[in-house]
């Protein structure tokens, strides 16, 4: 429960450094409910805490339905909290460079946006809808984020400047990808399939010197004119991206001829990879 209040604590002063430091006084936007907001308050000239409490009710109400009540009462405090700090906390404003608002502005608004998920709550409740449409569209949740993110970058662009769009969608790929590494970790997952004939020396080599756990599959392999067939071990792994370069090397070392492929996961549960908890 601390450490949830902590991760949120500090998300929602990221964000609203990202806000008030940079992407607020450059009339930039984001994508998402927070993209929404600043564009209204672009538009209209209206106060930005309370445009972020309006749009995202409608999303607090959708997550006590899809996610549950819990998440919807931390959700609210999240994003009132966030608000009142926008009314009463004063930044500083760090820069007026397009290229570097973009970018930091987004760095700081992804990692706040990351650690409130961490804290169990969100500020910004696009997702929410993503996932309730998504089930009734019979769509991908990634599907509904991206029609939403480019509506809302056509406006910025029909209303304000292609260029400022340009720079906002800079904005929101910044903190789309700050808050993957907050909320999943730096180490993203790869997996690791092996066809060798060393099968055994090389699954020795990945639980003995990396640590981590290989699944050994029975296989047939079919190659040549006539399609010939025989048996074959094939290794499966999951390893880390700072582990592609070492691993690679080990195989080759073992077996120059081994087929390799390797994919990323999105995730994983159990085994031997160590997990970062939320």
């Amino acid at each position: 429960m601390i450490k949830s209040i902590m991760y949120s604590a500090v998300g929602i002063v990221s964000a609203a450094f990202g806000l008030k430091g940079f992407l607020l006084p450059n009339n930039f936007i984001d994508g998402g409910a927070t993209g929404i907001a600043l564009l209204l308050t672009t538009i209209f000239d209206l106060p930005l805490p309370l445009l972020i409490i309006l749009v995202n009710i409608p999303f607090i109400l959708m997550g006590s339905k899809v996610i549950g009540m819990q998440f919807a009462i931390r959700t609210t405090i999240a994003i009132f909290t966030l608000a009142l700090v926008l009314v009463f906390v004063e930044f500083p404003i760090i820069t007026n460079d397009k290229l570097l608002v973009a970018i930091f502005g987004g760095f700081f608004l992804g990692a706040g946006i990351g650690l409130n998920v961490r804290g169990q709550a969100v500020i910004d409740g696009t997702e929410v809808m993503a996932i309730m449409f998504s089930r009734k569209l019979k769509t991908t949740i990634g599907d509904i984020i991206l029609i939403t993110n480019i509506i809302i970058f056509g406006i910025c662009a029909y209303i304000l400047s292609i260029e400022t769009a340009l720079y906002s969608m800079v904005t929101y790929m910044v903190a789309s990808r700050s808050l993957d590494y907050i909320t999943v970790g730096i180490d993203e997952y790869l997996g690791v399939t092996i066809i060798s004939d060393k099968c055994m020396v090389i699954k020795d080599m990945i639980t003995e010197s990396f640590g981590r756990g290989v699944t050994v599959y029975r296989g047939k392999g079919g190659y040549g004119k006539r399609g010939h067939i025989e048996d074959k071990d094939i290794l499966y792994s999951v390893i880390t991206r700072f582990e592609i370069s070492k691993i690679s090397q080990e195989i080759e070392n073992i077996d120059p001829f081994a087929f390799v492929v390797m994919s990323p996961v999105k995730d994983t549960i159990g085994g031997m990879i160590k997990k970062r908890h939320i």
